[in-house]
């Protein structure tokens, strides 16, 4: 199996790059967040990725992560029953592993549910399954009103017509001493109008 690629980007896709590793072009599928972090467009930036590759009848398909974390986030998820790895990286270019394990432990299946393709009930399995799995973690109430604030601005700004792609990215750029909810909608909607 190929656990790791050390390379330059040739060419870059909408959810994944081509990696040129000394002559060989390796097509890696990539979260957004993963895609968003990568610099530059092609050709002078070396990247490092931690793979999971993907067997099956058909095809052979490279799935690569920037942090061993975020490679050890999507084995626990394709581990879940009726979760595949396109729905592993839907789920991790949602948001970062950190937020991701947080919400699973907080039991906020609600938070997934914002991934196309992940329904209530596969939520509700991926809370269940890896709940346990991830329990060490500590979650402060803080942090978890706060997931709940950004999930009601994002709810806001996709009801004024934004992306959920557009919403996460504008938030993002809220400082960390914007707590309240309408406060963080104010200043992503001065974000997305530049």
């Amino acid at each position: 199996m190929i656990g790791q690629l050390t390379g330059t980007i040739a060419k870059r896709g909408e959810k994944h790059v081509i990696l040129d590793v000394n002559g060989v072009g390796y097509r890696v599928n990539l979260s957004l967040e993963a895609l968003k972090r990568l610099k530059s467009e092609n050709g002078n930036e070396i990247v490092k990725f931690w793979t999971h590759l993907i067997v099956r009848e058909n095809a052979l398909d490279l799935y690569g992560f920037l942090e061993q974390r975020e490679l050890d986030f999507f084995e626990l998820l394709i581990g879940v029953s009726g979760i595949g790895p396109k729905s592993a990286i839907a789920i991790l270019s949602l948001a970062p592993p950190e937020v991701l394990e947080k919400a699973i432990t907080a039991s906020d299946a609600g938070y997934l549910t914002k991934v196309s393709g992940i329904g209530r009930k596969s939520a509700e399995k991926i809370v269940l399954e890896l709940k346990d799995k991830l329990g060490s973690i500590a979650l402060a109430d803080t942090k978890s009103t706060e997931r709940q604030s950004e999930a009601e601005a994002i709810e806001a700004l996709q009801a004024l017509g934004y992306s959920l792609r557009e919403a996460r990215e504008a938030l993002q750029r809220v400082p960390e001493s914007v707590t309240e909810t309408s406060e963080k909608i104010k200043f992503a909607l001065k974000q997305l109008s530049k």
